[in-house]
């Protein structure tokens, strides 16, 4: 993979850069709110915002001021190996400890392991992560805070940090690869750099995922991608890897459904995520609920005093069937409720997803007998229109790698493709047309796919076990089927 110079949208630090504009000697923001809402509500691939936040006043929340902020504040950190094989390092699998702020950066910047909550965490093999951080919770006694926060920028009035995440780390902190099945996400970068490893919706076979360890809301992928096993997950050869460096005073538009893995690549990184609802949501829902009632069900009974094994540390507890069933029937409701009282067509609406579901069962038998080498191809035929490229210096889209990651590189935006912008602008908009066209034309072909890639190949003694029929059961494009029938038949 070729590491990108810096050029078009490479920026390093929050300043605004000529280009931005100027008026009356103040800096004017490249979008509008409403154009950046605009620009979220249609991007098909992630992309990075440039010289949106830097009249923010979050953009001074170092780990530093918010030690000082905080006031000792005890928060939980989540310590991982920074040395690990090819499994996946599970939030399960971690250890965690309730420290300040303060000790962390004790520990983490002079490298000492005599502040008392890290003593145990040689820092030359562990890293700390505080991710998750709600701002409600963190700032609950300071609340002027959340107004640091300013996603009305993007389109999106009253969003502040009530409805943000803060994530804290050292390197080598990261979250393994997952997608999360609500919404689309906005990522501010404060301080220090990340690197984002992200894979395309369409590529979900190829990721082999996976419900256990269980989250609501996240899909998580068996592989760890940064040192995959191939040898027992070869479909990964065919996912797409798109990378980023994010640095500090970019924010980073992560479209519905992308999978990513996320790592700090600097001593101390400081980040703000805000995850925006989407329509599809309501549907989403009904999925995770029917997800939630098969995996408790399961796991309970084949061990109801181990949940821990299985129950990812931001669950609280393993809820009964009846609660997972009150929750399925709300959501449904929800979504019927949503959809009688919307101005989207509810009953036309309702019936297209029955028919489509319909559609989606008969091609089942095609689709196991269909060969998944095709799925890289683009659309067959000529594109004959090209829509106007959205991009540009202040908006720099995340394009594939052709290389696998090496623990450092250089550049911002890491492709294999030309200047971040291409010539005269036109390749990324024929870029993304065509990948609007192929998602359009391969949903159906990704239907049955993760229900033979995704569940790993064993030899015909092994014996199959709970969570190798979960993969299965709980396979994304089977909760999606079961979802859509559930809804179809309450609304008859």
């Amino acid at each position: 993979m070729l590491a990108m110079a810096a050029g078009p949208g490479a920026i390093t630090d929050a300043s605004p850069v000529s280009g931005a504009g100027e008026e009356e000697g103040k800096y004017v923001k490249p979008f509008t709110p409403e154009k950046a809402k605009e620009l979220i509500m249609s991007l098909q691939q992630p992309a990075v915002f440039c010289n949106m936040v830097f009249d923010w006043p979050a953009q001074h929340w170092t780990a530093k001021h918010l030690s000082e902020v905080l006031q000792g504040k005890q928060i939980r950190f989540r310590m991982g190996m920074k040395s690990t094989g090819t499994a996946p390092q599970f939030e399960t699998t971690c250890s965690y400890i309730e420290a300040t702020l303060e000790e962390f950066l004790t520990w983490n910047c002079d490298q000492s392991t005599t502040s008392e909550p890290f003593r145990d965490y040689d820092h030359s093999k562990f890293w700390a992560y505080a991710d998750y951080k709600y701002f409600v919770s963190l700032f609950e006694d300071k609340t002027d805070i959340f107004q640091d926060v300013k996603w009305s920028d993007f389109g999106f009035p009253g969003r502040n940090g009530q409805q943000s995440t803060l994530w804290i780390g050292s390197m080598g902190a990261h979250t393994p690869c997952h997608l999360d099945t609500y919404g689309c996400n906005l990522v501010f970068q404060v301080q220090g750099r990340k690197r984002w490893h992200l894979f395309p919706p369409e590529d979900t076979p190829f990721l082999y995922p996976t419900r256990i360890p269980y989250e609501e809301s996240s899909v998580f992928s068996k592989i760890n991608v940064v040192n995959p096993d191939l040898k027992r997950f070869p479909q990964f050869q065919k996912a797409r890897r798109h990378m980023v460096t994010l640095s500090p005073g970019q924010v980073l538009f992560v479209p519905r459904h992308w999978w990513h893995y996320v790592e700090s690549i600097d001593r101390v990184t400081v980040s703000i995520n805000s995850w925006i609802e989407l329509e599809e949501d309501h549907q989403a829902r009904v999925e995770e609920a029917v997800t939630r009632m098969l995996v408790c069900a399961l796991k309970t009974a084949e061990n109801p005093h181990n949940t821990r094994a299985w129950l990812n540390p931001t669950e609280v507890e393993a809820t009964s069937h009846e609660v997972n069933c009150r929750y399925l029937n709300g959501a449904v409701s929800a979504f019927l409720d949503h959809y009688r009282t919307s101005k989207v067509a509810g009953t036309q609406g309702l019936r297209t997803n029955g028919e489509n579901t319909i559609n989606e069962a008969s091609n089942v038998h095609s689709h196991l007998q269909a060969e998944q080498t095709g799925s890289h191809n683009l659309t067959s035929g000529t594109v004959r229109q090209e829509t106007a490229s959205p991009f540009g210096p202040d908006l720099v889209p995340v394009t594939p790698s052709s290389q696998e990651p090496t623990s450092e590189r250089g550049g911002i935006f890491e492709s294999d493709g030309e200047d971040s912008a291409g010539k005269n602008g036109k390749h990324f908009g024929k870029l993304h047309y065509t990948k609007r066209q192929r998602m359009m034309n391969e949903r159906e072909d990704a239907v049955v796919e993760p229900i033979t890639a995704g569940c790993t190949v064993a030899p015909s003694q092994t014996l199959i076990s709970t969570d190798d029929l979960l993969d299965c059961l709980v396979n994304p494009q089977v909760t999606r089927i079961v979802a859509q029938l559930l809804i179809q038949g309450r609304s008859l």
